[in-house]
């Protein structure tokens, strides 16, 4: 497949700046891909196109505020994003040592102190592992320390850019509760796992009523999930491994689903890219992923996804693709077409976005 197979053209005015009022108060468009229909629906209605014995599997990592928003002593700006494994980084994280993404209008060398916006000395930058990137010491303590008095939300760069464009401030208060899953637990991912930001207490408590059950694993989203393809073939480009781990609980789940015959519905990507990486037989285990879904790959173990709408030229768009061909439909043309759907119905775009289901 080729990279220009993923383009598509998105009026700028549906990329979501903000969440909805409320989390599911989003669309939904329902895609069955045998039969290429696509039905319009409100997220709290999803309950209407579940059914009694539905598994769904949630990602319960938790967002890191891993935004820096810092000045050089001289005043120059730095923009810094902490990196964990997750983010393909060689070092661990641990005690008061960091890795971060830095991006500088000037020079950055070792030794030198980054500021918060009070003028506060927060880390010093020690080693250049590689362009970009820096092993810095945390002045304020402990990395998680550091990171809750002095870091924000990590939202997308094109959010900031549009709130910007648009007069706003990048970062709002409600953005530490909405880039967050009511469930978040551990913590570790660079990125929300963004189909998740829908769901309310009050419809996971409709949904168990009915019958749905519902497990949960960990993926710590990286960098690597929605860096766009830029080979021009897509079977050249390099995914980034991310870290995941499921318990017995989880593994038991998925077991027993399987073998009643009951759907497997991923909530996310990211969930759908840790299914597929399991054993016939899943395990608790914990581990590492560095699939990448394309058009021709056979899922084993999921029915269906659901799923935000995604950028074009990314791996995400490729991953529903490979799903809709699998399900009876015709794969990218197909996505494409609903995604044209979507646009003219003016669904609204990307992270902070309406949702997707996508179903045989």
């Amino acid at each position: 497949m080729q990279r220009t197979e993923l383009e598509f053209e998105l009026p700028e005015e549906l990329i979501a700046r903000h969440p909805s009022a409320q989390r599911d108060a989003s669309r939904l468009l329902v895609h069955h891909s045998a039969s290429a229909i696509c039905t319009h629906a409100s997220f709290d209605g999803l309950d209407q196109f579940l059914r009694a014995g539905d598994l769904l599997v949630l990602n319960n990592t938790r967002v890191v505020p891993a935004r820096l928003a810092l000045r050089k002593a001289t005043g120059g700006r730095v923009e810094g994003l902490w990196l964990s494994a997750a983010a393909g980084e060689p070092i661990a994280t641990h005690g008061d040592h960091l890795a971060v993404l830095m991006l500088s209008g000037g020079r950055l060398r070792p030794g030198v102190q980054l500021c918060d916006k009070a003028g506060q000395a927060v880390i010093e930058l020690i080693e250049k592992l590689r362009p970009g990137r820096w092993l810095a010491r945390s002045l304020r303590g402990a990395w998680p320390q550091l990171l809750e008095e002095v870091g924000t939300p990590p939202l997308p760069p094109y959010i900031r850019r549009l709130r910007v464009a648009a007069g706003e401030e990048e970062i709002q208060a409600e953005d530490r509760e909405r880039y967050q899953t009511i469930w978040a637990g551990p913590s570790g991912s660079v990125a929300a796992p963004t189909a998740s930001l829908h769901f309310t207490p009050q419809l996971l408590h409709r949904l168990e009523a009915m019958g749905v059950e519902r497990t949960e694993l960990t993926l710590h989203v990286g960098l690597g999930t929605f860096a766009p393809v830029e080979a021009d073939e897509l079977e050249q480009h390099l995914m980034h491994a991310e870290e995941f781990s499921l318990d017995e609980a989880c593994a038991q789940a998925l077991r027993r689903a399987r073998a009643e015959g009951r759907r497997i519905i991923a909530v996310g990507t990211t969930v759908a890219r840790v299914l597929e990486s399991l054993p016939s037989e899943p395990q608790a285990s914990h581990g590492w992923t560095d699939l990448f879904l394309l058009p021709g790959h056979h899922f084993q173990a999921l029915d269906g996804l659901l799923t935000n709408f995604h950028t074009p030229h990314s791996t995400l768009l490729a991953l529903v693709a490979a799903l809709c061909q699998h399900q009876g439909g015709k794969g990218l043309s197909q996505v494409k077409q609903a995604y044209s759907e979507a646009i003219a119905e003016r669904y609204r775009f990307y992270s902070y976005g309406d949702a997707s289901l996508w179903l045989p």
